[in-house]
């Protein structure tokens, strides 16, 4: 894989959102152009998917990892929190969202549509950094195996090298 197709990034704990320690956030870039993203994540054990949009605030997933897949559109997401970094996507691209890291829709196309799912079909709590959360969310982030499979490659996808605990 091209490096310029593929990004990570890791994010600091900001106070409000805990982001993850162990596992950057990945971005890839243009590989969805030939797949059906619920139909490739499902193949690659990423499960219990749904189609709609980025909620307009800042939340995570304590247990569980997310993916989500840029069907339609485009659109700026904050990632890692207020201090973390706004990234671009359009469709094709796909963003592996640890569990912990904060997303947040900024803006959108009229168009803008996601595919998300979570590894083993796992079942997702939804967080906005409250005060009470803590110390919970630290410890249910610390327990979430590394996914099978990357959501996009399978078995023997980048993701399993660039997840190591």
């Amino acid at each position: 894989m091209e490096k310029e197709m593929m990004k990570t990034i890791y994010f600091d704990d900001d106070g409000t959102i805990p982001n993850n320690p162990f596992y950057p956030l990945t971005l890839y870039r243009a590989v969805l152009e030939n797949h059906d993203a619920m139909t490739l994540f499902n193949n690659n054990n990423w499960t219990n998917a749904w189609q709609n949009g980025v909620f307009p605030y800042h939340h995570y997933h304590s247990n569980t990892h997310e993916v989500l897949g840029i069907a339609k559109g485009e659109a700026s997401i904050t990632f890692g929190g207020e201090q973390g970094e706004t990234i671009h996507v359009k469709k094709g691209d796909v963003v592996v969202i640890p569990a912990g890291v904060g997303h947040k829709k900024e803006q959108a196309s009229s168009d803008f549509l996601v595919v998300g799912a979570y590894p083993n079909g796992r079942d997702h709590d939804l967080k906005t950094g409250e005060r009470n959360e803590r110390p919970a969310v630290l410890e249910n982030i610390r327990k979430v195996p590394i996914p099978e499979c990357d959501p996009v490659f399978g078995v023997d996808g980048p993701l399993k090298k660039k997840w190591i605990k």
